[in-house]
């Protein structure tokens, strides 16, 4: 299996999301410029200009024409995928950190980061067709918890709204009054910052990371704990495969704490793990610094990690990994 290696950013890799039929590949990175990839051979399409501060996030519509982008500027911005086209920019008062389209692209859920005196913050905006009728206002705002919400995303049917973050607490709040409805207790749930929040391709289930060196999988509906998935190394990217009953778990250490520990390319690898099993299946080195971002292609052939080297890194999957055997 080797690796294509993609390289357009100057700064760490911060998102790497697939659009819905798996040709194109948007990457996010700390260079303020998101950019699109075709799928299959890693050639650079092209980039998406005007944001002024690291792009923390990014989600492309189910027909592929709108990517939405949030960054540390305090905007989110709406894009023409095809032309790199700015449509429209949502101004806030902090750092926005995480987009997710709801099913229907009707909406969107925004996270924005405390700020000064500020708290963090989830917004649900209405994203309308026509770009020219795009208005800013929140349909709803969720005052939020303590510490940065690092993550959230649309539960199933968009009735509710999965958030998880600094307090390491996984929240599911009803989207339509924004009340809490569901949080992970303490004793089963992380210890330390949730840096990842990834979903099932159904939606039925979801798997955090967390710097407590560890992944969980939970019921999207009654947040019940189903699996952990230990590991040596604080987690700050997951995926599972479309697929096969595969968990995929990225990281490393802090970079202020690399020059402690040996330093070779093998610290940073993408972990498989037995979704079922919960054991390690094997694991794909490559990256010079930790891994920030993984996505899984939607046919579950290929995957791709981004790391706090720079560089996107497209793995299409040999014959035998299908036939992986524990």
């Amino acid at each position: 299996m080797r690796p294509i290696l993609m390289k357009g950013h100057e700064r760490p890799l911060t998102f790497l999301k697939y659009n819905r039929d798996g040709d194109l590949l948007f990457s996010c990175a700390k260079d303020h410029t998101p950019t699109v990839w075709f799928a299959d051979n890693g050639e650079r399409l092209g980039t998406y200009r005007g944001h002024n501060g690291a792009v923390w996030s990014c989600d492309v519509s189910r027909d592929s024409m709108r990517l939405i982008t949030g960054s540390a500027d305090q905007t989110v911005k709406l894009w023409n995928v095809e032309t790199g086209q700015q449509l429209y920019t949502f101004n806030f008062d902090s750092p926005a950190r995480s987009v997710d389209f709801s099913v229907g692209d009707k909406l969107a859920v925004i996270t924005t980061d405390p700020f000064m005196e500020l708290t963090s913050a989830i917004h649900v905006k209405r994203i309308a067709r026509d770009p020219s009728q795009q208005t800013s206002e929140s349909v709803l705002v969720i005052k939020g918890p303590h510490g940065r919400i690092n993550r959230a995303m649309w539960g199933p049917l968009n009735n509710t709204i999965i958030s998880a973050g600094e307090d390491a607490i996984v929240r599911i709040w009803d989207s339509e009054t924004g009340k809490l409805l569901k949080e992970s207790d303490k004793e089963t749930g992380h210890k330390k910052t949730v840096t990842s929040l990834s979903k099932a391709p159904d939606g039925s289930h979801f798997i955090t990371g967390s710097l407590d060196k560890s992944a969980k999988l939970w019921d999207s509906r009654t947040l019940t704990l189903i699996k952990t998935y230990l590991t040596e190394r604080p987690v700050n990217a997951v995926t599972m495969s479309p697929l096969l009953d595969h968990v995929v778990l990225g990281g490393g250490q802090d970079a202020s704490a690399v020059t402690t520990t040996d330093h070779r390319a093998g610290k940073f690898e993408a972990k498989f793990f037995d979704k079922i099993l919960q054991e390690e299946i094997g694991g794909v080195k490559g990256h010079f610094g930790p891994i920030n971002a993984l996505a899984f292609n939607p046919d579950g052939k290929s995957f791709s990690s981004g790391g706090e080297d720079g560089y996107v890194r497209l793995h299409h999957f040999d014959p035998d990994y299908f036939n992986i055997k524990i």
